[in-house]
């Protein structure tokens, strides 16, 4: 289990785009970093294309150290812990010890 997984809301806690929000789309779990929806936009230049446009921007990963789960309730960053419950491993505010719930 990752402490930041798909569709979880984060806020980018360093680098150029601090302060930044968005949802999670992806984790490279083997190169430790994250796709967030908005963040970290660069343009890709595609060869031969036969439309007019011959860029696409999409979103490049970042480090995952560099962004912070979002608490729900509070809408303030968090940080996450684990617990074992039912024999299951689960996602746990370590602040306030509450369950933070899978987003599928």
């Amino acid at each position: 289990m990752r402490r930041i997984i798909k569709k979880d809301k984060v806020k980018v806690i360093s680098g150029r785009y601090k302060g930044s929000v968005g949802t999670v789309l992806e984790v490279l779990v083997k190169e430790n970093r994250v796709l967030v929806e908005g963040v970290n936009k660069v343009r890709k230049c595609i060869k031969n294309s036969k439309s007019s446009e011959n860029y696409q921007e999409k979103e490049a990963p970042i480090h995952i150290s560099n962004v912070a789960l979002i608490d729900a309730k509070t809408e303030k960053p968090i940080k996450v812990g684990y617990m074992i419950k039912d024999g299951k491993k689960i996602r746990v505010n370590r602040k306030t010890k509450e369950e933070i719930p899978r987003n599928f």
